[in-house]
């Protein structure tokens, strides 16, 4: 017996450890993991997603490139306006003649205008397809900011799941280790076996593993959600939202309707196809004349040094203006092959977009399904836990009163244990359909704004 009792010694070191109140290990066990809220700076989930919409690294690369998009969108890039040019050059010369020799000094300068006038409306079409890239553009942006916003919530709700499974696996552990004690008191009394003293400490460092392996998950997750909002200093946020599903009642009809009004994804395909219906008129410009014009002026001053005269000066002026009419007669077929294929692929074009909307159609719908299903097995996972804290306390009182024996009060505990995951999972998994079913519908911006 002394040897066995050595046995538990070494497993933890010191067996005063395990003989200490209850309320003194309990202390000592927030000294040791360090549970201090000291330091740490209280987040909202409001907050959370101001901060990422603010510093997410993805939504200020969009961001920029919506800047470029709204840059570009201008008649100038167009070609609305002329292009005008100014140039100045000098000369110098030495002419050798044996009548007489001579320096000529030549300053000229100059300006021309070089403008299209008509190009078969291509300078319209151009500015169009500029507003449509720009459209894009902002859709690009949103599309982002709504994919940021929900993997925020998700990163949110996930750090205080981890949580939350922290606290089931602490309390777990802790009544493990309250049972070890006991039976390891029991023992020394010899109402208790070596095997159930086993059996107990082995329950317990099973516990205790799961804890450490949680802590680490929980650290992770926070981590996930400060990379999000581009948080990389050493700032600790203590999370204050509620872990907690409200089931929202939804029509499914209203949800297609708002996913067809708002749907950034199905935007996007429309503003897509209204490049390509541009992209038919741009190749048919090419059928059209083009007028252009191209004037100028110049301003040339020689000065010729002879050496028995002296240097003598004289100016000249010079302006043009003309103008071209062209039409291109032939080009190999080029013209008709340019329309056909823009053509082609604006009822391409027209196909995609049909099939998008089928598509999400269906995902709207399997997406309701799923939402309608994780809702009632939300019940189901909080009757089943109430379920397992019943059982659980009443197990606990039978294996006190040696009514049941220490498997059966394990498998009790595992029971319990597992239910109070379940739910958590089930209130997570909810969170989640209900997060992708708003972005779905394209309503997740107006819901968090």
């Amino acid at each position: 017996m002394r040897n066995i009792q050595n046995r538990q010694k070494m497993y933890f070191n010191q067996d005063k450890i395990f003989k200490l109140s209850r309320i003194s290990k309990l202390f000592l066990f927030f000294l040791l993991v360090g549970f201090s809220v000291q330091g740490q700076n209280s987040l909202s989930l409001e907050e959370a997603i101001a901060k990422s919409l603010e510093n997410n690294y993805d939504i200020t690369l969009i961001r920029r490139n919506q800047q470029i998009a709204e840059i570009r969108n201008n008649w100038g890039t167009a070609g609305r306006y002329p292009y005008i040019s100014a140039s100045l050059g000098a000369d110098y010369s030495l002419n050798d003649n044996s009548n007489d020799d001579f320096i000529q000094n030549r300053y000229s300068g100059g300006v021309t205008v070089n403008w299209t006038l008509f190009d078969g409306f291509a300078v319209n079409i151009s500015k169009q397809r500029l507003v449509e890239l720009e459209d894009l553009s902002q859709q690009n942006t949103a599309i982002v900011v709504e994919g940021t916003i929900q993997a925020v919530v998700l990163a949110y709700y996930a750090v205080l799941l981890e949580k939350e499974r922290l606290d089931v696996l602490k309390e777990v552990m802790l009544l493990s280790e309250d049972r070890f004690d006991r039976v390891d008191q029991r023992r020394e009394f010899g109402s208790a076996v070596t095997f159930d003293v086993l059996q107990a400490q082995n329950a317990f460092l099973s516990d205790k593993t799961s804890f450490l392996n949680q802590e680490v998950a929980y650290k992770n997750a926070l981590r996930d959600l400060k990379f999000l909002m581009a948080d990389n200093g050493s700032v600790s946020y203590e999370l204050n939202g509620t872990f907690e599903a409200i089931p929202v009642e939804y029509k499914l009809s209203d949800l297609h309707g708002q996913m067809a009004a708002n749907n950034k994804s199905l935007k996007n395909q429309y503003i897509n196809q209204n490049l390509l219906e541009n992209a038919v008129l741009e190749a048919k410009s090419a059928y059209y004349p083009s007028l252009s014009f191209a004037g100028g002026a110049t301003h040339t001053r020689t000065g010729n040094d002879y050496e028995s005269s002296g240097i003598s000066w004289a100016n000249v002026n010079n302006m043009y203006g003309n103008f071209t009419l062209s039409y291109n007669l032939f080009s190999g077929g080029n013209r008709k092959r340019a329309v056909q294929i823009a053509k082609i692929e604006e009822s391409n074009g027209e196909v995609e977009l049909t099939q998008m909307q089928h598509e999400l159609s269906n995902k709207m719908d399997n997406l309701y399904e799923l939402y309608l299903v994780r809702k009632e097995l939300l019940g189901i996972a909080n009757e089943n836990m109430e379920t397992a804290r019943l059982n659980y306390q009443i197990a606990q009182e039978k294996f006190e009163n040696g009514a049941i024996n220490s498997f059966n009060f394990r498998d009790v505990q595992l029971i319990y244990l597992n239910a109070s995951l379940q739910k958590l999972q089930a209130v997570y998994n909810f969170i989640d359909t209900h997060t992708a079913l708003l972005r779905m519908a394209g309503t997740i911006i107006q819901q968090y704004e």
